[in-house]
């Protein structure tokens, strides 16, 4: 139950971060971007979420093996981004970055948003 919760906070969680480049896609955009504003609200506790189960695999694995795998480390990564926009201070204190780095980091976490739905899509198929 915990591996289907950490598939599908991959799967949501790399929708959010990937829909500014997903909402580019033609013919279909402009509903992707629709479901991002109605998920979007909740996207901290898709975070949340993907952290607690990220953590959980991580640390089952790291003591009783076999290996670390990158199903927990992506989703460990997806619940830090998802949560940084909350933690993060300097936005709240109004110090933003420069248009160029914006657009940079944009897609950047666009990208990452992209591989965690691969993964969370590999890992619904992937027996534990």
């Amino acid at each position: 139950m915990i591996a289907l919760l950490l598939d599908l906070a991959n799967i949501l969680g790399g929708f959010l971060l990937a829909v500014g480049l997903l909402a580019r896609l033609p013919s279909v955009g402009d509903n992707l971007a629709g479901a991002a504003r109605a998920i979007g609200p909740f996207g901290w506790i898709v975070g949340v979420v993907a952290l607690i189960c990220g953590g959980y695999f991580l640390i089952v694995h790291l003591t009783s093996g076999p290996r670390i795998f990158h199903f927990e480390i992506i989703g460990l990564i997806t619940g830090v981004l998802l949560l940084w926009e909350r933690l993060n201070l300097a936005r709240r204190t109004g110090q933003d970055l420069p248009a160029s780095a914006a657009a940079v980091a944009g897609l950047i976490l666009a990208v990452f948003g992209v591989i965690a739905i691969l993964v969370g899509l590999q890992g619904l198929f992937t027996p534990n």
